[in-house]
């Protein structure tokens, strides 16, 4: 399969999934979390394609691996976040394994 754009990848594709449903996810958070717990996660779902996107726009292979580094570090804390919603019962059986 020949990768011509940062759309191409799987990865990308189910990254724009995830923020989809964190987005759906946080719409039933109570209305004081609309500037904490809620956008935290959405900021933190929107990075992990974005970051894959941009790395691939660059130049090197050096600089798309940085940038699929930092969309795992947002990636861990998006879980993070989740399980934190968990446990203030936002959210139920979140399937964090």
């Amino acid at each position: 399969m020949t990768i011509n754009s940062y759309r191409d990848l799987k990865v990308w594709q189910l990254g724009i999934s995830l923020t989809k449903q964190v987005y759906l996810l946080t719409r039933n958070f109570p209305k004081s979390e609309t500037y904490g717990l809620s956008s935290q996660m959405q900021r933190a779902a929107v990075s992990i394609p974005s970051n894959l996107a941009e790395g691939h726009a660059r130049d090197s292979t050096q600089e798309f691996l940085r940038f699929i580094a930092i969309a795992l570090g947002s990636l861990a804390e998006l879980e993070t976040q989740l399980i934190v919603a968990e446990q203030l019962e936002y959210i139920t059986n979140p399937k964090l394994q």
